[in-house]
């Protein structure tokens, strides 16, 4: 991903409101890790894996921050449990910034990911977790704005997936 689309994306969370992010580093956004941890009005959290990561995520949102997650896609399996039981049940909203590993816009896509990237969409639909699927920068802080509004209305977790120019 290049740096100004990145420092976007960064500038995109935080005019949405995003103030603390957990995160499992992964290898498509990267760049957005550094811009976080630097930035005095944002919380950035490292976790030993995704189902910690939203765990953490869940805890702050119920202490008052607006928060997010950033994983590949794989932590959605990961994760799964913590998701459904404190996001869908529980009713938490937490935004997922998910690096879309393996997808078809996976630009650096290989028989690695592929499968994980296929099977994707269909888990976030089987866990209820609604999703919109980011190939490139095209209104790009709009519909962060928009995932979030989504989450904290529906109560609920939101997956933005990166693919595209955001995965070169």
């Amino acid at each position: 991903m290049k740096d100004e689309l990145a420092k976007r994306l960064v500038q995109g969370l935080k005019d949405a409101g995003i103030n603390f992010v957990t995160y499992l580093p992964e290898t498509r956004l990267s760049q957005i890790v550094p811009l976080i941890r630097d930035d005095p009005e944002m919380e950035l959290i490292a976790a030993a894996s995704e189902q910690e990561a939203v765990t953490i995520a869940v805890g702050a949102t119920l202490g008052g921050k607006q928060a997010a997650v950033y994983m590949e896609n794989t932590g959605i399996y990961v994760s799964s449990y913590s998701l459904l039981v404190t996001g869908k049940q529980l009713g938490v909203p937490i935004l997922l910034v998910v690096g879309y590993l393996g997808g078809v816009p996976d630009q650096r896509s290989s028989f690695l990911y592929a499968t994980i990237g296929k099977h994707t969409i269909p888990v976030l639909a089987g866990l209820g977790i609604e999703y919109m699927l980011l190939n490139d920068g095209d209104g790009l802080e709009g519909k962060i704005q928009d995932a979030v509004r989504a989450a904290n209305a529906q109560r609920a977790p939101y997956a933005l997936l990166f693919g595209g120019e955001f995965s070169v």
